[in-house]
């Protein structure tokens, strides 16, 4: 017989409504539920080319919900 461990769900608040793009929603949402990332681990997780990435980020860091803390994107308290 196998045990299985389980893990403590991850509690993911709202995506703000005013995100309309499901790139933004994606990224915000990862970055919520990863604790943060560096725009390489976004792109090679989410699949997405890192310019598309890099415009994301910067969309999201300008309307407040995304900050650079180092190399890592983390979502803004």
């Amino acid at each position: 017989m196998t045990s299985q461990t389980h893990r403590p769900a991850t509690q993911i608040g709202p995506v703000p409504d005013d995100l309309e793009s499901a790139r933004a929603k994606l990224v915000y949402i990862y970055l919520e539920a990863s604790g943060g990332a560096t725009a390489d681990e976004l792109g090679e997780f989410l699949s997405m080319k890192q310019i598309n990435i890099l415009s994301v980020l910067n969309s999201l860091s300008s309307s407040g919900y995304v900050e650079q803390s180092g190399s890592e994107y983390v979502v803004a308290n």
